[in-house]
C-alpha cells in the first residue's frame, strides 16, 4: 500500500496541473482559502439553518432566487424577511421575473410595501432585443451581514423544503459559508443588482468582516456564469474538474444535455482508468430533458460509464465530485442552458472533510436509484429512441 502511495500522488500532480492550466481560459479565478463550509443534505436542514441565519441578521440580507412560491415555504420565508426589516435590517432580493411568474404579484408588492428592496431580474423588454428574452438568473444565494451565504439548488418552495409527499418532493442539496469567499459572492450579487438598477445596492461599505477570520479549512473558488461572458465559466470549471480526476468522478444532475466536449471528457476519464458514474433522475419536472438525457446513455454506456437513475424524488441537485476531495456544487446544471444562457453560481470546494461527507451522500443515493444496463436501455422500443432524436434536436433551447 504504501508503495503505491507515490504514484497516486503523482497522478494526482499531473491532474491538478492541467486543472490549474485549463482553468486559466476562465479569468484567473481566486481560491479563497481557510473558509468553513457546511453541508446542507435535504431540505429540512437547509431551511432551518437559512432561516435561523436570516433571524441573527444585524445588518442586511442580500438574496437571489430563480424561483419564490407563495405556499407555505414562501410565506415563511417572506415572514422572515419582514421581521428582519423590522428590527432595522436592510433586505435586498432580486428575483427571476420569468422562473416567478406564476407567483401572484401580490407576493412582491407586500415586500416592497414594507421596505424589502426588489429587482426582478429580466422583465420582458425590446430593450435589450429579443435574444435577451430567453436568459434567466437562476441562481440561488442568500448572504447575511457579509459574513454568511448560502448556496446550492434550493429554490423557495415546499417542494424544496420537503412539506410535500414523495413523488413530488425535490432532492436538492447546500450548503452555507464563513469566510473570505463570502466576498466574491456579494460582488456578484452587486454586479447582477446594477445590470438591472443600473446602480450598486446601498450595501454598507464596510462589510460584515468576513475577511478578518479565519473560520475554517476549506479552499473555495466562485466560478459566476453568465451570458454577458464571451465564453462559459461554468462549463469550463465543469471540464478543468474532470479532467483533474485520477481516480472517480461522481456527477448529480436533473438535467443532462452537456453536449460533446463534457461528453468527450468524461469518456476519456473512462479510458485513463478513472472511475464515473452518473446519477440522473428517473421522473422528471421538465420530461423532455428526460428524453433528451437518455439519448446520450448508449454511447455513455458503452464507455464503460455507470448510470443511475433516483426513482424516491424528483432530482434537482447539482453536485460534481472529484476524486473523494473536490467538489462542484451549485445552482447549474450540466446542460446547455445553464453553460450558455442562464446566470449560475457555483463553488468548487477543496476539503476532503467535506468531500467525504458528499460522497457519504451520495453513496446513499446511489443506492437507493436503479442502475441502468446497456441490455435494458437498448430495449426501451423505437418509439422512446424515435421521440429522443426528435426532442434531441432542440436540446440547446430547452
Amino acid at each position: 500500500m504504501a508503495q503505491g502511495q507515490p504514484i497516486r500522488h503523482n497522478k494526482r500532480l499531473v491532474r491538478m496541473l492541467r486543472l490549474f492550466r485549463h482553468i486559466r481560459f476562465v479569468g484567473q479565478p481566486v481560491t479563497y482559502r481557510r473558509n468553513r463550509v457546511v453541508l446542507h443534505p435535504d431540505g429540512p436542514d437547509f431551511f432551518q439553518a437559512l432561516f435561523s441565519a436570516i433571524r441573527s441578521a444585524e445588518r442586511y440580507i442580500l438574496l437571489e432566487y430563480y424561483l419564490i412560491r407563495s405556499d407555505a415555504t414562501g410565506a415563511a420565508f417572506a415572514a422572515e424577511l419582514l421581521d428582519a426589516h423590522r428590527r432595522g435590517v436592510q433586505v435586498f432580493l432580486i428575483y427571476d421575473y420569468i422562473g416567478c411568474v406564476e407567483t401572484p404579484s401580490a407576493y412582491f408588492r407586500d415586500l416592497a410595501r414594507h421596505g424589502v428592496r426588489l429587482v426582478s431580474f429580466n422583465v420582458p423588454s425590446f430593450k435589450r432585443g429579443i435574444h435577451w428574452f430567453d436568459k434567466r438568473d437562476h441562481r440561488k444565494m442568500a448572504i447575511i451581514d457579509g459574513r454568511q451565504a448560502f448556496l446550492g439548488g434550493f429554490n423557495i418552495g415546499d417542494e424544496y423544503a420537503g412539506l410535500v409527499s414523495s413523488p413530488l418532493r425535490f432532492r436538492d442539496v447546500g450548503f452555507s459559508i464563513v469566510g473570505n469567499a463570502v466576498h466574491e459572492l456579494e460582488r456578484i450579487f452587486a454586479e447582477t443588482w446594477q445590470m438591472e438598477r443600473d446602480a450598486p445596492p446601498p450595501i454598507p461599505a464596510d462589510g460584515g468582516g468576513a475577511g478578518t477570520r479565519r473560520p475554517g479549512r476549506a479552499n473555495v473558488i466562485i466560478v459566476s456564469g453568465g451570458p454577458h461572458h464571451r465564453s462559459s465559466y461554468i462549463r469550463s470549471a465543469f471540464l478543468a474538474a474532470i479532467t483533474s480526476a485520477s481516480e472517480s468522478v461522481l456527477v448529480v444532475t436533473p438535467y443532462f444535455v452537456p453536449g460533446p466536449r463534457i461528453i468527450r471528457s468524461l469518456l476519456r476519464a473512462v479510458r485513463r482508468g478513472v472511475r464515473v458514474r452518473i446519477l440522473l433522475s428517473a421522473k422528471s419536472d421538465v420530461p423532455l430533458m428526460r428524453l433528451v438525457g437518455r439519448s446520450y446513455y448508449t454511447a455513455l454506456l458503452k464507455g464503460g460509464i455507470e448510470i443511475c437513475e433516483l426513482e424516491r424524488e424528483v432530482l434537482h441537485a447539482k453536485v460534481m465530485l472529484i476524486d473523494g476531495e473536490r467538489t462542484v456544487i451549485g445552482s447549474a446544471n450540466l446542460d446547455q442552458r445553464s453553460f450558455h444562457r442562464n446566470f449560475e453560481i457555483n463553488g468548487i470546494i477543496d476539503n476532503t472533510s467535506f468531500g467525504r461527507q458528499i460522497a457519504l451522500m451520495l453513496e446513499q443515493d446511489f443506492r437507493d436509484s436503479r442502475v441502468v444496463t446497456l441490455a435494458d436501455h437498448e430495449r426501451r422500443g423505437k418509439l422512446p429512441q424515435i421521440l429522443e432524436k426528435l426532442v434531441n434536436l432542440f436540446a440547446w433551447f430547452l
